[in-house]
């Protein structure tokens, strides 16, 4: 029987879940060109706006005319380059933590280190709500499967109960879709009771939070011996370059360098991205006016919001999600904005539980307070329209 996929196409967009690859025509910013139209965008992952910074520019040309461009091999093989090492031990004393190990994409890191630390016999417990990368790893480790209610440590302990063998607790610390923060002392305490380990993925908070950019570690004042054995940071994000790291003990980063098949098998970043990186690293810690000022727009948008009457989620951080509900009214709403010059995208199931579905703004501390309040009076505008319409 051959593969149907015209049918699965057609019923995906039947569903109004068919996704679409905007296609961006400059650098990333705030404004940009999309599909050939100059558009101001709030969707962008880029926190600090560190994407375009000239500095980081150029270090990652310097780096490519030191290094050249592509890593060669494996890190095991002959693609561990200076910068690649020096970064590692930049992101370990940035972190407060032994060793750091670099990944070339924050799924690698994750899906690394959970298959690495777990097999058969073992356990792995995961919040509800965590990234796919996430939830991939824990399928694919083979390890007993569990998730819990999100973010509620009452719903993890009752399932540390039935746990087997060496039990890892996986989290998101800045949930990608909704915001907010995971629970982190409760999180660590738990893990301590039932001497589990606990593994972060920082991808949303590390840069962001915290007063020196530190994540949610350091917003919630622990110290790296805090029951918190695997932290994963990416770099694509508030560092604007790309790639990832682990952080934690010389025992861990070892067993993931000979365990750790995406580590094993893969060839690494190039050199010249990791200069890059070094230097996002350099101006996260001394430019704090940066996430001072990602602050003060956070606020700025959620008293707006709110004004409005825009249904919004508990969110501290750049992401801030606007409730819609159904498929249709998300893509509509989305449109709309289209329609003024401002880009947001609709977020739909799988991403999101079905009845979810939402907008999901992102601030930037390139973001100026002017467009921010541009992006309010367009919503202003356009969400009566969309209350106008059906919620099926």
């Amino acid at each position: 029987m051959p593969f149907d996929l015209a049918s699965r196409l057609a019923e995906r967009r039947a569903e109004h879940l068919y996704r679409h690859r905007p296609l961006l025509d400059s650098p990333q910013g705030p404004e940009i060109m999309v599909d050939g139209r100059p558009m101001l965008a709030f969707c962008s992952n880029d926190y600090l706006g560190l994407a375009n910074h000239p500095e980081v520019r150029h270090a990652l040309q310097q780096g490519a005319e030191r290094w050249g461009v592509g890593g060669g091999a494996s890190h095991l093989v002959i693609g561990h380059s200076t910068p690649h090492h020096q970064l590692e031990e930049a992101l370990a004393a940035f972190t407060g933590r032994p060793r750091a190990l670099l990944f070339s994409t924050g799924y690698m890191a994750n899906l690394a280190a959970v298959t690495a630390l777990l097999g058969q016999g073992d356990s792995v417990l995961e919040d509800r709500l965590n990234h796919a990368s996430l939830l991939d790893a824990g399928l694919l480790s083979g390890a007993r499967f569990s998730r819990y209610l999100h973010n509620d440590p009452a719903s993890l302990a009752s399932k540390l109960e039935k746990t087997s063998g060496n039990t890892l607790i996986v989290t998101d610390g800045v949930f990608s879709m909704d915001g907010d923060l995971a629970d982190l002392p409760a999180l660590c305490q738990t893990a301590h009771h039932a001497r589990a380990w606990l593994m972060v993925d920082d991808a949303h908070g590390f840069g962001v939070l915290g007063q020196n950019g530190g994540g949610i570690v350091e917003h919630f004042g622990l110290q790296a011996d805090d029951s918190l054995q695997v932290l994963v940071g990416t770099l694509g994000k508030a560092f604007g370059t790309a790639g990832a790291f682990v952080a934690g003990s010389e025992e861990l980063i070892e067993t993931l360098i000979q365990f750790a098949r995406p580590y094993i098998y893969t060839t690494s970043q190039p050199p010249a991205v990791a200069c890059a990186s070094l230097k996002s690293l350099e101006l996260l810690q001394s430019e704090g006016w940066r996430r001072e000022h990602l602050n003060r727009l956070i606020a700025r948008f959620r008293q707006g919001a709110s004004e409005i009457g825009l249904n919004l989620m508990d969110s501290p951080t750049p992401i801030q999600p606007v409730m819609v509900g159904s498929n249709a009214r998300a893509l509509m709403l989305s449109a709309l904005l289209k329609s003024k010059g401002i880009l947001v995208g609709a977020i739909r199931p799988p991403t999101v539980p079905a009845g979810t579905a939402r907008l999901r703004i992102t601030l930037s501390a390139i973001h100026t307070e002017a467009q921010v309040d541009r992006l309010l009076e367009t919503l202003a505008e356009c969400w009566p329209k969309l209350e106008n319409t059906s919620h099926g």
